[in-house]
């Protein structure tokens, strides 16, 4: 959510008459993403006290309200779901657009009050912008607003030197519905009934999620089933093109996606791909059999099948890759930016 925020904001920055503010609200609001220097940062003088959380967040209603009116923008954007709700109390009853944007699984479950804020104050949001087409059909039959918009994220365009090493890459933070543990169990039984995915290696990028130890778990997993030669844990990474140059097919056995950010630049970087067919987001990016395999939710022998399929085949793999970053170009950093500009500025 914040790196896709930080490539609109430097895309904006450069927009002519356009001055771009940041107000970053929550626990940590340390900036990750380089910003270009046009932006105008934003944040409290104070540090948010979750034992207080209460009276932190009321001051941060406060905070968000008053810096706003002191901007005094023509058009406002929030990411996030629960932060959206929070946006959209702190500047009830003023003169600015709000437009929001849900990052996660479309209609995720926030908890009974954050549900209730978010059926009451979606509705007098501007606009509502959809990651998917899946988001968009979930947004409109909960009546959340009237004014809806799909935009994808932005994807880089990754003109990397490709390797022709036989590696199987997956990418993500390590929660359970990733099921990275599942993929292991996979990849181990396509070694077992092909002779040809016995050359191949899986490499699992990702660290654990605050309060999970799946890290730990899959290290226990390949010493099971004696795959330590052949399964690479490498923990969390920065270098993700380095891994992608390096990979041939980009596995992905995530069952709840806002957007997968890891599977579209995986098919930027022209991987053939293979990847369930969660709710949202994967149907969004692959056409089946033209650049890359939707496999049913949890279809692990399908799944095992198709990963036997590409690695055995050099030029299907080729063409794959080749129609993926085709299709990757329409998510193109200055294109998406454009029509998240346009709608914010337009459409009220």
């Amino acid at each position: 959510m914040e790196r896709v925020m930080s490539l609109l904001i430097n895309e904006f920055s450069m927009y002519p008459n356009t001055e771009i503010h940041l107000v970053l609200i929550g626990k940590d609001r340390e900036i990750a993403f380089e910003l270009d220097s046009r932006v105008s940062i934003h944040k409290p003088a104070w540090e948010f006290d979750n034992k207080l959380r209460q009276y932190h967040t009321l001051k941060t209603i406060l905070y968000i309200r008053r810096t706003v009116k002191q901007i005094n923008p023509e058009t406002v954007l929030s990411f996030g779901e629960m932060w959206n709700n929070l946006v959209l109390l702190a500047l009830s009853k003023t003169k600015y657009p709000v437009f929001v944007s849900d990052r996660s699984t479309p209609n995720k479950n926030l908890g009974k009050l954050q549900n209730k804020l978010r059926d009451k104050l979606y509705p007098k949001a501007a606009g509502y912008i959809a990651q998917t087409e899946k988001a968009a059909y979930v947004a409109a039959y909960q009546n959340w607003n009237k004014n809806i918009k799909i935009i994808g994220n932005p994807v880089p365009h990754l003109n990397l030197s490709k390797s022709e090493n036989q590696n199987i890459l997956t990418v993500g933070r390590l929660i359970k519905t990733k099921n990275s543990d599942r993929l292991i169990e996979i990849f181990r039984n396509a070694r077992n009934q092909s002779e040809s995915v016995r050359d191949w290696k899986l490499i699992v990028v990702g660290g654990n999620a605050p309060g999970h130890k799946i890290l730990e778990q899959l290290a226990t997993l390949v010493k099971e089933y004696d795959l330590n030669s052949s399964v690479e844990l490498a923990g969390p990474q920065r270098n993700i093109p380095d891994y992608l140059a390096n990979a041939e097919i980009f596995a992905f056995t995530s069952t709840s996606e806002g957007f997968p950010n890891a599977l579209a630049e995986a098919m930027s970087a022209g991987l053939a791909v293979v990847a369930y067919d969660c709710m949202a987001g994967p149907s969004d990016l692959i056409d089946d059999g033209v650049n890359g395999y939707l496999v049913p939710e949890n279809d692990e022998e399908l799944f095992k099948e198709r990963l036997i399929t590409l690695a055995e085949n050099a030029e299907l793999r080729k063409k794959f890759g080749e129609a993926a970053r085709l299709k990757m170009r329409r998510f193109s950093q200055k294109a998406i930016a454009q029509k998240f500009y346009d709608f914010i500025t337009t459409s009220r």
